[in-house]
């Protein structure tokens, strides 16, 4: 089991900061509520002392017009402040949930490249669409509910006390030691509620892996091995609600236990002073009635209680993304980058994603602006991490990756990326129509400007066969097209985004000869007066580049154009006969 932790000051400090504070108005408006509603639920008890010992026991029936009077007035304010804390309080709660799922989702969304390898996509949703369902406890009713049950505790204590004191210590001492097997209950609670979070997320993460790759799990018939995969992790799940759920079951027994203990007693003393004539008929029912609204809101917090452990367990998890440093947290990013003329170099650079593992050693290299480099080399070279590196993805361990003469390292990203183009190797792309895929990188272009560039990437070499044409739907990760389909509309896409810096990360790659022909002629145009990075196997896609950089075990081993390099017969040579052969 994890840690225990406690709600500590500084988390109380927090919630009221940054959630209960800015909502002062409104939460006292529920407290105010709360108390009408809770106080105008204590008048039928009180009331039956009257009705017992006075209209019944005395033939006062002209108290009985006042008293249903009150009765009625009592059962409409409770019923319209119970309605009222519902439409305020909850209605704000599920406000404040959806502010911070968008809070956490564009803060995840700034966090660093690198940190996305390494954390399952489907863990993050968990995160960001579960983590801070609790908070409604907070906002909402249970927060009100809570401060309504003190209340409630208190108006009742005081009638009871002056009704008679010792019955009411015969009520408070089991009570107390409801209160004290409570507060240890909750200190286990929350961090099994942390750890149950944790859990699914971790089980949602490979759920969505699952989904996502189901034509390998189909192909490789393994349906059965993820079933016991997920079934292991929906387990650990069970085990840790059964966690919790008995350990609220233990609370709520002793909690029956108790108020049975403490009516036995009141019923044993309060029989034998009606017997010693000490306390009317009517004065017991009423403390009977009344003592039910000291314990009820007791009971009730203890429930409150359980649920606030949990928002104060999900606060935590979510508190710990919104800590996690974005890639503009670096505090050397103060600058921003002009208009990019294109005048790329790597200065001795050097990476590494874990420690004592470099993929890139010494880095150098000097690009004009308009120049197309292309990367050669086997795969795992380091040919993605280098274009990663051009694209701002990642930060050099060491060295300098300088744009014009300014350090990458040093100026903000947006103002960077916003003249960068992009064409992955993955050819993502979102569920929705075309127009809307190509419209992604550059919502304010006109039609007339779609269309061109749809067409120079001859993606309406296809969409004029369909039926709605670039307003077909084209699926999750643009499953309804084929991979050459794909390619093209990411191409069109950068097309539209008329960028200043251009990465192609195997642009050409799930292009069959007849479209690589067509997107060779597109790129043509695409590629004019740009800095691009061009990453490809097919080495007929880069033997126009201005530079060529060999790279072998993160170093580059040979550079130039494609004719010196064939002239060397040295790795290039052996990599373009190699697949020329093929």
């Amino acid at each position: 089991m994890a840690e225990r932790t406690k709600i500590t000051g500084n988390s109380l400090r927090h919630v009221f900061r940054e959630i209960i504070w800015p909502r002062r108005k409104l939460i006292s408006l529920g407290l105010v509520l709360i108390v009408f509603n809770r106080l105008s639920g204590l008048v039928l008890p009180i009331s039956t002392s009257y009705l017992v010992d006075e209209v019944l026991g005395e033939g006062q029936f002209d108290l009985l017009r006042w008293l249903l009077g009150g009765l009625v007035v009592a059962v409409i304010i409770q019923a319209a402040t119970a309605y009222l804390l519902a439409l305020l309080l909850s209605v704000e709660a599920q406000h404040l949930i959806a502010q911070l799922r968008s809070q956490v989702q564009r803060h995840v969304l700034t966090l660093p490249v690198r940190f996305f390898d390494s954390v399952k996509t489907g863990e993050l949703v968990s995160r960001i669409m579960n983590d801070v369902e609790g908070v409604r406890n907070l906002v909402g009713t249970g927060l009100v509910q809570l401060v309504g049950g003190v209340i409630t505790a208190i108006v009742a204590f005081t009638y009871l006390a002056s009704t008679n004191w010792v019955m009411t210590l015969l009520v408070l001492i089991p009570l107390g030691l409801f209160a004290l097997v409570s507060t240890r209950a909750f200190q286990t609670l929350r961090p099994a509620f942390r750890e149950r979070g944790k859990i699914h997320a971790e089980v949602t993460g490979r759920l969505t892996e699952a989904l996502g790759g189901i034509r390998v799990i189909k192909g490789f018939h393994a349906i059965e091995k993820e079933g016991d995969v997920f079934e292991a992790g929906a387990l650990r799940i069970f085990q840790n609600v059964k966690q919790t759920l008995t350990t609220s079951s233990r609370v709520t027994s002793l909690g029956t236990f108790f108020i049975g203990t403490a009516s036995v007693l009141i019923m044993g003393y309060g029989g034998n002073q009606i017997l010693q004539g000490s306390m009317t008929l009517g004065d017991l029912i009423s403390f009977t009635l009344v003592m039910g609204f000291l314990i009820a809101p007791i009971v009730q917090m203890a429930n409150i209680g359980t649920q606030m452990t949990e928002a104060f367990a999900g606060l935590d998890r979510t508190a710990e993304i919104l800590s996690w440093p974005s890639e503009d947290d670096d505090p050397r990013r103060t600058g921003t980058m002009p208009s990019i003329k294109g005048h790329l170099v790597f200065e001795d650079v050097s990476f590494a994603y874990d420690e004592g593992k470099p993929v890139l050693r010494g880095i150098n290299f000097e690009a004009e602006p308009g120049t197309v480099i292309a990367l050669v080399g086997s795969s795992g070279s380091g040919k993605s991490t280098l274009a990663g590196l051009a694209a701002t993805f990642l930060t050099p361990d060491s060295g300098r990756v300088l744009m014009d003469g300014v350090d990458l390292a040093t100026i903000k990203l947006s103002s960077y990326r916003s003249q960068l183009g992009l064409v992955l190797q993955d050819d993502f792309l979102f569920d929705g129509t075309i127009r809307e895929n190509l419209l992604f990188a550059r919502p304010s272009a006109s039609e007339a400007e779609l269309q061109d560039a749809a067409e120079k990437a001859y993606v309406t070499e296809f969409t004029d066969r369909f039926p709605d044409g670039l307003d077909t739907v084209i699926g999750e990760r643009g499953v309804k097209l084929s991979g050459g389909q794909r390619q093209r509309v990411t191409i069109a896409r950068a097309l539209l985004s008329d960028p200043r810096v251009l990465l192609l990360d195997e642009a050409t790659s799930s292009l069959d000869t007849e479209s690589e022909a067509l997107i060779q002629e597109s790129l043509g145009g695409l590629l004019r007066d740009r800095t691009t990075v061009v990453i490809a196997h097919r080495l007929s896609t880069i033997q126009r580049a201005d530079l060529i950089l060999v790279i072998e075990d993160g170093e580059i081993v040979e550079r130039g154009r494609h004719d010196e390099l064939i002239k060397i017969d040295g790795r290039y040579h052996h990599l373009y006969t190699l697949q020329a052969r093929i």
